[in-house]
């Protein structure tokens, strides 16, 4: 990726065929295959690559147990569909960017043998429907190698377990492989750039955007012959921005989600919570060597914050306990995150559980802008084909044939599942810093241990004990375009997630290599280090834990 300066200042002086504005996992898709379909395309997030929705996912790779139960019970033909194209999806997600996703087994606890019947049966048809994209097949799992498996299962009156099989990813880190992978392959892509405004041709059309640039606070004209809308929840702002008036199309709903320790759970096997009190799934995965554990689905608005309230903790771990040996307590959520879903409500749904997560790419006749509404992770590729043919269709050309099913992320080339074993042997570092490097940066672990050759320095553990090192803080902020603290902690190394107290000890670190990259004043670095202790102080507090106290006066 191109650093933020260059990247400006290529994007002043181009007139781009497609403008996608957002850069989330629909924005950073669509942005992609039109730039590999011939398209000279340009992309903005007007705040950093994957910083709400597309990173506060479940970080499952799925085509949706709960969609499917709610297909049959409900005889819902558009809920099947949804989980028929991404469960073909599934599987391309895996293939292109192997060391950012992979199979996961997740294990559906029984405790009678009706639930036994009951769930091997949805499950083979969960099979059947994945057709030739099928994982593993699932099975029946004994009593006795269940609490092997999950040794935090509650034994009493559980009869087995049925193991099926999804897709784990790091969403955050795929999306910035989709965006590298545009710019490797010729388009820009900036962040922090603002869409306040269009200007529009005699005929109504759009034909140029003004971009609010809110690092340098210049303002930018921007002209393209099409411009997307793959904003997520915040789709009708745009849509209205261009159309003012325009009736809204969204329902926004709030996930939450916790981690915590993953004693337990280290096997790697996940558990299917298969139905709460008022009919969602809970999920419990083992995700970085933590467990996450989420998620609730509530409606919200634009305005509402996004952090994990107490009660949200609570509910998920009261339904979660209720299958586990011994209780977990919020005192022991060492994370969390809050995002908004952009979901498009079906004719009289009135429920948030019962919106259907399908997508909608559509066309406003009069200014020509094109939204992609609605939608999930899982079914980004198939979401921006959808989108990039509603673009060649509306320049009037023919719709050039889709290349991104097998079109391999960056960072995928040259990398294997023993590439982080490989590293060790050639690098000062140890085998859990080449894991860790190999599992978030692929092939691309290589560029960053050879800044740490190049300066000592740099070999240095982030927080002492733990595998990241000081030099991703550099190849993130030169190379991924990474311009806060948060960028490089919560999206770049997956510190924030990993635990909230040790990002805030680890904030005066990362600030000090971004005021010594982006020549920051002490000034600026010190309010920089103030502000992202303050916010995530903010979220230890509304979850109900204390804060961490931090001598500002000697940060950094």
């Amino acid at each position: 990726m191109r650093t933020r300066s260059i990247a400006l200042s290529r994007i002043e002086s181009e007139t781009f065929d497609v403008c996608v504005i957002g850069g989330g996992a629909t924005g950073a898709g669509c942005a992609l295959d039109a730039q590999l379909r011939g398209l000279k395309t340009v992309l903005f997030d007007a705040g950093d690559f994957a910083s709400a929705t597309s990173s506060a996912s479940t970080k499952l790779v799925h085509g949706g147990v709960r969609y499917l139960r709610q297909a049959i019970a409900e005889l819902d033909v558009g809920q099947y569909h949804v989980v028929r194209r991404a469960l073909r999806e599934r599987k391309l997600m895996l293939h292109n960017a192997p060391y950012l996703a992979k199979p996961l087994e997740l294990l559906v606890p029984c405790f009678s043998n009706y639930e036994v019947l009951y769930y091997r049966i949805g499950m083979k048809l969960y099979d059947w429907i994945s057709g030739k994209s099928l994982l593993f097949p699932s099975r029946y799992v004994s009593r006795e190698e269940s609490i092997r498996r999950i040794p935090a299962l509650k034994p009493e009156g559980l009869v087995g377990s049925v193991a099926y099989a999804d897709g784990q990813f790091d969403d955050a880190r795929y999306d910035i492989a989709l965006i590298q992978t545009l710019t490797e392959c010729g388009g820009e892509a900036l962040n922090y750039a603002r869409i306040v405004g269009f200007e529009k041709a005699s005929d109504g059309r759009l034909m140029a955007a003004q971009v609010q640039d809110r690092i340098s606070h210049r303002r930018l004209t921007v002209r393209a012959r099409a411009f997307v809308n793959a904003t997520g929840p915040f789709s009708d702002s745009i849509r209205q921005l261009a159309s003012p008036g325009i009736e809204q199309r969204l329902r926004p709903t709030k996930g939450v989600h916790i981690l915590l320790p993953v004693e337990g759970f280290c096997n790697g096997d996940a558990l299917l919570i298969p139905k709460t009190d008022d009919g969602r799934v809970i999920f419990a995965i083992p995700w970085l060597d933590r467990l996450l554990v989420g998620t609730t689905d509530d409606e919200a608005t634009l305005q509402d914050e996004m952090v994990v309230k107490r009660e949200e903790a609570e509910y998920l771990l009261r339904h979660l306990n209720r299958y586990l040996a011994k209780p977990l307590t919020t005192d022991q959520i060492v994370s969390g995150f809050a995002g908004l879903r952009p979901l498009v409500s079906s004719a009289g749904a009135r429920n948030t559980k019962k919106l259907i997560r399908d997508h909608e790419v559509e066309l406003d006749k009069g200014t020509g802008l094109i939204s992609v509404l609605g939608g999930k992770w899982t079914t980004y590729r198939a979401m921006a084909e959808d989108a990039t043919n509603a673009v060649q269709q509306y320049l009037g050309g023919s719709v050039a044939k889709c290349i991104t099913r097998h079109h391999p992320l960056s960072g995928s080339q040259g990398w294997t599942p023993g590439f982080g074993e490989a590293l060790a042997t050639g690098y000062r570092v140890s085998p859990g810093t080449t894991r860790h490097l190999s599992e978030k940066f692929g092939a691309g672990a290589k560029k960053i241990l050879d800044l740490a050759k190049q300066n000592s320095h740099l070999a240095s553990p982030l927080v002492e004990g733990l595998a990241p090192i000081q030099a991703e803080i550099v190849y993130s902020i030169r190379q991924e375009m990474a311009m806060t603290i948060g960028d490089i902690l919560a999206r770049r190394i997956g510190l924030q997630l990993f635990d909230w107290r040790l990002a805030i000890k680890a904030a005066p670190v990362v600030g000090s290599y971004l005021a010594q990259e982006l020549d920051w004043s002490r000034t600026q670095m010190q309010q920089a280090v103030e502000d992202y202790i303050n916010k995530t102080n903010r979220l230890l507090q509304t979850i109900g834990l204390r804060p961490e106290h931090v001598d500002l006066e000697h940060a950094g």
